[in-house]
């Protein structure tokens, strides 16, 4: 039997919830009466919209949270196509998670991926997302000439995602977003090269 519309906002409280809680905690504490708690919701209610349980639930999140860190980036990601595109995408990150601190989404997600049956997919899944928009920023920079040619787009774009969750776990530490600013700025200073124009 198909779930109601009203069903399907419950369901979306409960992950929206779960979620909220697992970004400031640890997640492999949380239980289900800690989500009961948070949402409002009974036993009944969490077993009936996650029948296995517990590691259904945290599937959920993580696909919620997989969503978000992309939707985040939007408009700027699909649209890398100019150096003022690359720096308003580099302006939002940096923006996104000082406003987030220690508890993103990012990190929260990949915590998650260890245990959680499913999360792992999840992760590579949207990571590999990720660097695909970075990757088609390179290439159409390239189509036009601002990037060089013999720049490995697919590689590049690894370092950019590589280099962006070890910023936004420094971050989470420290409370600083110096080492997220200096890996972007150092990699699209690396696209620009020593012969790329520096205008906007």
């Amino acid at each position: 039997m198909p779930i109601t519309a009203k069903g399907l906002a419950t369901r979306q409280r409960i992950v929206e919830g779960a979620a909220t809680h697992l970004r400031g905690g640890e997640p492999g504490r949380v239980t289900l009466d800690d989500i009961r708690a948070i949402t409002g919701t009974s036993k009944g209610q969490l077993f009936h919209y996650f029948p296995g349980g517990k590691d259904e639930l945290l599937l959920a999140v993580a696909v919620f949270e997989a969503d978000r860190v992309l939707d985040d980036q939007q408009p700027h990601l699909g649209a890398l196509t100019t150096w003022a595109a690359w720096l308003r995408w580099r302006e939002a990150l940096v923006t996104r998670y000082r406003a987030q601190g220690a508890h993103c989404p990012l990190g929260s997600l990949l915590a998650q991926a260890g245990g959680t049956p499913g999360a792992s997919e999840v992760v590579r899944t949207m990571l590999a997302q990720w660097r695909t928009h970075v990757a088609a920023g390179i290439e159409a920079m390239q189509a036009t000439g601002e990037v060089r040619a013999e720049v490995d787009a697919s590689r590049t774009a690894s370092a950019f995602i590589a280099g962006i969750q070890g910023g936004v776990q420094v971050l989470r530490s420290t409370g600083s977003v110096e080492d997220l600013e200096a890996v972007l700025d150092t990699l699209i200073d690396y696209l620009r090269g020593p012969e790329s124009p520096t205008t906007c």
